[in-house]
């Protein structure tokens, strides 16, 4: 986290720099900009994703988030935005190049497992027992579409769907057991176990067994959007929104893991105006 905040700052301080110096530059042209966008305004922005990917509401398999470590995600975008004439709304259209990434540790019981036993003893399924760690670092191309609000010079609200498409994408993870000891503090198995296809099959301790299901990701996703805009400076403003996707990181087809992942991330940055 103090390495999230220390990018964060520097971010912040790159953007300012560059606001500061490209503004003669900026005011030359701007004349010329607004002419041949025809009042459409371009702006490019940067900034950080924190959030995760999650199901909703949690199964009760998943008995507790012991650990959640939201990675280090950067959002870059480019977009035109336009106010309409004598009127407070406006639109938005932008692309934006971002990574979606996250690390959790759960306790859970009678979860759906497929996994492979680090042993070397092959594959395990059925209804797992234990702890389970997850690796999710997706990367997409996001196109919103927003209508925007404005509060005056300074202060604006926006709102609308996203399609992103995931071109490179990873969903890793491990099942294990902690150790368990007796009175005299000699290892005697581990807490984790599974049994055969569902929670009245056979039951085998398990050590450790890993998964990868980054090839069954799918590609096309969309959500909403929703934020808001602090315009700071006349090229340089200040915003947060929050992306909620409505279909799931799996097609539905998708069965070894038994319910939806949906990836929810608010997003902090700044926005260089031109």
């Amino acid at each position: 986290m103090k390495k999230l905040l220390l990018c964060f700052v520097l971010l912040a301080a790159s953007v300012s720099a560059f606001a500061q110096t490209g503004n003669d530059i900026q005011d030359r042209d701007t004349n010329l900009l607004k002419a041949a966008l025809k009042g459409w305004h371009v702006r490019i922005g940067a900034g950080f994703n924190l959030g995760g990917t999650s199901p909703l509401p949690l199964p009760r398999s998943i008995r507790s988030i012991d650990d959640y470590n939201p990675d280090l995600c950067i959002a870059l975008e480019g977009a035109v935005e336009k106010q309409f004439e004598d009127s407070p709304w406006g639109m938005h259209i932008g692309v934006r190049f971002e990574n979606k990434a996250m690390e959790t540790d759960a306790t859970v019981k009678n979860y759906h497992m497929e996994a492979v036993n680090a042993d070397g003893s092959g594959e395990i399924k059925g209804a797992f027992t234990g702890h389970v760690k997850t690796y999710v670092d997706n990367r997409y191309l996001t196109f919103p579409i927003l209508a925007v609000y404005h509060f005056g010079d300074r202060w604006s609200v926006s709102a609308g769907p996203y399609l992103a498409w995931m071109f490179n994408g990873s969903f890793t993870g491990e099942a294990y057991g902690k150790d368990v000891l007796d009175e005299a503090g000699i290892r005697i198995g581990t807490d984790a176990y599974i049994r055969d296809l569902d929670p009245t099959g056979e039951k085998t301790e398990v050590t450790r067994a890993t998964y990868d299901f980054s090839n069954n990701l799918r590609k096309f996703h969309w959500g909403l959007q929703v934020g808001g805009e602090f315009r700071a400076y006349k090229h340089l403003s200040a915003f947060v929104n929050l992306q909620w996707g409505l279909n799931g990181i799996f097609p539905k087809d998708f069965d070894s893991v038994t319910f939806s992942l949906y990836p929810i991330y608010a997003t902090v940055g700044f926005n260089y105006l031109f």
